[in-house]
């Protein structure tokens, strides 16, 4: 269990459990509104902890556990901990095409995260229900297609579809500012410029880049991190950098990022 899964699962079944004892008054204060987002913008973030029942938050709590961890993994606390936050602030955003719903639960942030693992693992096999088998990219397209449809349908009165659908736009937004400005996507840009002949020299280069990735403090990296970064480093040491791929290269980038 990496960090901030573990937090926020502690976080919402706490919530969770207070959700009880709250007044009236400070329940609903805390739950979206769309349409009073300008006078209550705190609740784009509270109605993310907030859930409708034991199986509402059993549905949430089960996908971050199971597709979180891995994630966090590769992108790190911060970056995860934003994704989550991003995307269900992005289902916030999109329910303003239901301006006057009460809307509460995870599940844009969890889409979010469903949307990421996808992503980085598009050919991994999910089990829905633990006996059908389907790769998570063909999952998302069906959840996205089955939130339009719902969504504009009128299907499941009471389902926030556009939360999940602006969990996957939330989403997406964020992984793609997190791509181009990440220390891989800068590292990729240097790459293609040395292979340009006119490149002036004395600017750095592969060598200088073992140097910096070896000064990286592998004890504070996550078991999984840094079971990669020392077999990539052992590598570049024994066979050269240039016989990094890309993909390694990019990595070593991000944990010296």
């Amino acid at each position: 269990m990496t960090p901030w899964v573990l937090r926020l699962l502690i976080a919402n079944c706490i919530v969770f459990l207070l959700q009880g004892a709250m007044s009236p008054g400070l329940l609903n204060s805390l739950v979206l509104v769309p349409a009073l987002l300008p006078v209550r913008p705190w609740t784009i973030i509270t109605y993310q902890f907030l859930h409708g029942g034991l199986w509402h938050l059993a549905f949430n709590m089960l996908a971050l556990f199971f597709f979180g961890p891995r994630l966090e993994a590769r992108l790190g606390g911060s970056r995860f901990l934003g994704l989550y936050l991003v995307s269900g602030m992005g289902g916030a955003m999109l329910s303003l095409l239901t301006p006057t719903s009460a809307i509460i639960g995870a599940s844009g942030a969890v889409f979010g995260v469903l949307l990421a693992f996808a992503r980085y693992y598009p050919k991994e096999r999910i089990f829905i229900w633990g006996i059908l088998p389907i790769e998570s990219r063909i999952l998302v397209i069906l959840l996205a297609v089955f939130s339009l449809w719902a969504g504009f349908g009128g299907a499941q009165a009471g389902t926030a579809h556009f939360a999940h659908l602006g969990g996957f736009v939330g989403g997406w937004i964020f992984l793609r500012i997190q791509e181009r400005y990440s220390p891989a996507e800068r590292f990729r840009r240097r790459v293609e410029e040395a292979a340009v002949p006119s490149r002036p020299p004395g600017l750095g280069g592969l060598g200088g880049d073992l140097k910096r990735w070896k000064a990286v403090d592998a004890s504070g990296l996550h078991p999984l991190n840094r079971e990669e970064y020392e077999r990539i480093l052992s590598k570049a040491e024994g066979q050269g950098v240039s016989a990094l791929s890309l993909q390694e290269r990019a990595f070593m980038e991000r944990m010296a990022g």
